[in-house]
């Protein structure tokens, strides 16, 4: 995970919790505008009653192009969840299931833009 993680952030975890092998069973990265803090857990290391199937919440991370950040991940050995979907005037979503079996969202989002400009 953590060149993936690395190589789709753009930036080292700042944390590593080892596991059995490669990758690492965890890693917390900061992110975004606001240094916000981006922990991924390996699927090895879930409960044991934990649902197969991708949950039902979806944590989106905001990007310049919906398109590109959804392409990559596909190349990056995610499998789509949620097509690209315009939820109105500049607000763009999309959604995968990383090889952990997390669901990922990306969006494009001017509301959040104009938050940042203030």
């Amino acid at each position: 995970m953590q060149g993936g993680g690395a190589d789709l952030l753009g930036v080292e975890p700042y944390f590593e919790r080892p596991g059995e092998g490669r990758p690492a069973a965890y890693y917390e990265f900061r992110i975004g505008d606001y240094q916000s803090e981006l922990g991924l857990i390996d699927r090895r290391y879930a409960p044991p009653d934990a649902a197969a199937a991708p949950g039902g919440v979806v944590v989106h991370w905001h990007v310049d192009d919906v398109r590109a950040a959804h392409d990559r991940l596909l190349a990056m050995g995610a499998t789509p969840h949620m097509p690209i979907t315009e939820r109105g005037p500049g607000f763009v979503t999309a959604s995968v299931v990383d090889p952990f079996g997390n669901v990922l969202g990306v969006m494009y989002n001017q509301h959040y833009l104009e938050i940042l400009d203030r």
